[in-house]
């Protein structure tokens, strides 16, 4: 591609290496990509000295690409406050995974500060430190188009004053839900907080250029806002696996049925119906040393549901971990599980794990809605099968043929997934197509 044809961006993120979690990958992945589709970014993003990281992982510091510009500034946030007034050393994690399992009356009383004093959240101080340094960076002209990704997505508002004041292209790149995120009424909103926070998020959806969603069901939700909103305007980009990533090969175990979760889990994710069939199988194939492993963060309200349901012994906890050696684990797995929260809207949520179990070729059980993206994605694929929380029969009578399968052949490795649609490279194609159509407007 020619120079002449290269399209520069400001791309704005307050998740960046040496952060941890998906919504990292995610922008890391595109910044990589982007350049082979004529669209070079030069990211903005918050000194990590100062961030407000729930998860880090140094690893990915080592993917930044060559070359890659990336500009931190200072921040203004709350948690070192939250830290020495809750006597916690962590911050809260998404969906509160890292909280009990009930609140507190201090609980209560962060979470209802969080909810009404920082719209849409905690980490808005950090925008005047941002808009400040994207004002000294834009007014050279350089940049052709502005990209903001949130959560968190106090971020949004941020391109939103840019917009309003450069007037040049803006994407919006909202990989969850905003006032519809499953744990949104934890926060305790006051009727005024929560018409300020949806009228941030109606003000995003109406003046955005383009906003990209990561799931059909998400785009669905935000057609039905009460918004003026063209539909053509918002964009299904789905979080993806990079194949640079599989580094290390297939290894089931050849003496153990290791089922795998990686990721964040509370009990808000209703997987009692997999751990019963799971203790069922413990009697019916007691040949069997089936394992329950679990990568990341477990909230202690489900480690108590595991117990309960007489599963414990066979079920390993390994606290987070960077992102190759989940991978690591995973391609060292039996099958894979994977869960969604069991909670409204839950039909906008695709985990971005899954795309990474696609990419491992280990046939994935999952429980969450039917006829969800989640499923069809899976079914599509021929990746393995998504069931109800309250499917028992379906799931005991698939987990019995599988176990039955495992005694012949401990290998039960899918011989081919149809995923290559989901791979970063042809993701970062799509974004690349959407960012250049508005730059030659």
């Amino acid at each position: 591609m020619k120079e002449t044809d290269q399209t520069d961006i400001l791309y704005i993120s307050y998740y960046w290496p040496p952060s941890g979690g998906p919504g990292v990958q995610r922008g890391l992945k595109f910044c990589k990509y982007m350049p082979q589709f004529g669209v070079h970014p030069t990211v903005l993003t918050v000194d990590e000295k100062q961030a407000s990281y729930p998860l880090l992982d140094e690893t990915f510091s080592q993917e930044v690409p060559e070359g890659l510009q990336v500009y931190r500034t200072a921040t203004s946030e709350p948690f070192e406050y939250y830290k020495k007034l809750s006597g916690k050393k962590e911050i809260p994690y998404s969906g509160f995974a890292n909280q009990q399992s009930k609140d507190t009356l201090v609980d209560k009383l962060f979470k209802f500060v969080r909810g009404n004093l920082f719209i849409p959240d905690a980490r808005v101080g950090w925008n005047k430190h941002a808009i400040r340094k994207a004002d000294e960076l834009l007014r050279g002209g350089k940049y052709k188009a502005i990209l903001t990704t949130s959560p968190p997505h106090s971020t949004q508002l941020i391109g939103l004053k840019l917009k309003q004041k450069y007037n040049l292209p803006w994407v919006a790149d909202l990989r969850d839900p905003w006032t519809n995120i499953h744990y949104y009424d934890q926060l305790y909103h006051t009727p005024l907080a929560k018409r300020l926070d949806e009228k941030y998020e109606r003000q995003v959806l109406e003046q955005a250029d383009a906003v990209i969603v990561t799931s059909e069901d998400t785009k669905r939700l935000f057609l039905n806002k009460p918004a003026s909103i063209d539909g053509r305007k918002i964009h299904v980009i789905p979080n993806g696996y990079d194949g640079a990533d599989f580094v290390y090969q297939s290894n089931p175990p050849k003496n153990e049925f290791i089922i795998t979760y990686t990721g964040t889990i509370t009990e808000q994710y209703n997987i009692d119906v997999f751990l019963k069939v799971l203790a069922h199988m413990l009697t019916v194939h007691s040949e069997i040393n089936y394992k329950l492993r679990f990568v990341g963060k477990v909230s202690e309200g489900m480690k108590k549901r595991i117990e309960k349901a007489g599963v414990l012994g066979i079920t390993e906890f390994i606290p987070y971990v960077p992102h190759q050696e989940a991978i690591k684990y995973m391609m060292e797995s039996t099958v894979l599980f994977l869960a969604i929260a069991d909670v409204e809207n839950v039909y906008a949520n695709v985990p971005g794990k899954l795309f990474e179990y696609l990419a491992s070729n280990k046939p994935i059980i999952a429980l969450g809605p039917v006829h969800s993206d989640m499923d069809r994605i899976i079914d599509e694929c021929g990746a393995g099968r998504l069931f109800h929380y309250t499917a028992y029969d379906l799931m005991l009578d698939h987990m019995n043929q599988w176990s039955k399968a495992w005694k012949i052949n401990p290998n039960l490795d899918l011989p081919y997934i149809n995923h290559s649609r989901f791979s970063r490279e042809a993701l970062t194609e799509e974004l690349a197509k959407v960012i250049r159509k508005l730059v030659k407007k």
